[in-house]
């Protein structure tokens, strides 16, 4: 069954740092990007941080220079490491992988981490 878990979320002090951690299962293969998005209440769901089978990688502009997105492929596990936290940072974080398939691109999403950042 294509899953992923993810884990890392919490409470966290501004200036704060935490790392999300994202795992594929073994039915999920032939991956295009593995990234994080994520939706705070009352908001649309936005983008954070892509990284490519190719190892580019694309940030958000309100994340830049703060957070750092990686991947390991043995583990099939994508990671974010999110530095200098913000109060506006808070949000559930959810992790998304595109498989690539026949005409395009499979997606799918996990369950989301909440992520708070107050003092």
């Amino acid at each position: 069954q294509a899953q992923l878990v993810e884990s890392g979320g919490g409470l966290v002090q501004p200036g704060g740092s935490l790392r999300l951690s994202c795992a594929a299962s073994s039915a999920i293969f032939n991956i295009h990007a593995m990234g994080w998005y994520r939706q705070a209440p009352g908001k649309q769901r936005e983008l954070v941080a892509v990284i490519y089978s190719g190892g580019s990688t694309n940030y958000a502009d309100a994340v830049k220079d703060r957070f750092a997105i990686s991947r390991d492929n043995a583990k099939n596990t994508v990671y974010l490491q999110m530095n200098s936290l913000k109060a506006e940072d808070t949000a559930v974080y959810y992790c998304n992988v595109e498989q690539r398939a026949s005409g395009g691109y499979l997606e799918v999403w996990g369950q989301g981490t909440l992520v708070t950042v107050s003092s």
